[in-house]
């Protein structure tokens, strides 16, 4: 896969579909690679008219892995950020260094989970780089919204075991509390595609530093309420780590935003939403085509 190179930056990404096509940008979310954005997926937009790119973010996957000292999470969740390596804000430079790159004047930017924090801080900041925006199971930053049960979280926050099978376990076991509970999911495929994850990359410590992002950087709302381009956010009906309370407030604060609860979606991508994320993803798109 191909790489691009800007201030002291590497960020891997690939691409599908015509490059003549509006671009759509992907946006993964903490510590996850962009191929948790399934190639499938990734395809259906590119049947839709788009020039799909997805990436992934700094310190993770086949990225630019920061030398750094680890953050002081507990320090940084009491509002001492000195040991928090950068913000959202800076993540969302890195989108804009990755379109600067690929002469992409404007893109459709999606983002999932931080992802969706990522475009939404971009949207506030780089409003002119954007076509539209889509914020799938994500959140404002405001912490009376979004929040997850005490018990998944506690499941992730749990250090990784010695070994690649023990890894794979352990992640197996934290993607059964996070999935959609309306939805059959085929156990077997999800073990194959967290192996293929961790034999891709495996940097542990890159959740750390994108939850020191994520915990540094202020809330959104006030910024979102600033934001034109045509906005669309999608949530899990029954997600577990962030709740749908982070989508509602989302809509609320972006003037003219639809809002899309998927009945039965927890904290992931199931193929069966699949068809219509995309649909509402490409209306949205082409509200901006209108306007």
């Amino acid at each position: 896969m191909p790489r691009v190179k800007f201030a002291d930056l590497e960020l891997e990404y690939d691409t599908f579909g015509d490059p003549a096509d509006p671009a759509l940008v992907l946006v993964m979310g903490l510590g996850a690679q962009m191929t948790t954005w399934d190639e499938g997926f990734c395809r259906l937009f590119a049947d839709q008219g788009f020039h799909v790119v997805r990436y992934d973010n700094r310190d993770v996957g086949l990225s630019t892995w920061l030398d750094l000292p680890l953050p002081d999470l507990p320090a940084v969740a009491a509002g001492d950020l000195t040991t928090a390596p950068y913000r959202l804000a800076d993540l969302a430079d890195d989108l804009v260094g990755l379109l600067d790159a690929l002469g992409i004047d404007r893109a459709h930017v999606v983002g999932a989970s931080m992802g969706g924090m990522i475009v939404q801080q971009a949207a506030i900041d780089h409003p002119e780089r954007l076509l539209s925006l889509c914020s799938i199971m994500s959140t404002t930053g405001d912490p009376s919204v979004g929040q997850g049960k005490p018990e998944v979280i506690a499941t992730l926050a749990q250090p990784s075991p010695p070994t690649r099978e023990g890894i794979i376990e352990q992640r197996l076991a934290a993607s059964r509390m996070t999935r959609s509970p309306g939805f059959d999911v085929d156990d077997d495929l999800a073990r194959e595609r967290i192996a293929a994850s961790h034999d891709r990359s495996h940097r542990p410590l890159a959740s750390l530093r994108h939850l020191a992002a994520v915990l540094a950087s202020p809330d959104r709302t006030p910024g979102l309420r600033g934001v034109t381009v045509p906005t669309l956010v999608v949530h899990g009906s029954a997600d577990p780590l962030v709740g749908v309370s982070g989508g509602e407030a989302t809509a609320a604060a972006v003037p003219d935003a639809e809002l899309l609860v998927v009945d039965g979606m927890g904290h992931d991508l199931p193929e069966q939403v699949w068809p219509t994320i995309v649909e509402a993803v490409t209306r949205n798109a082409k509200r901006a085509s209108r306007t």
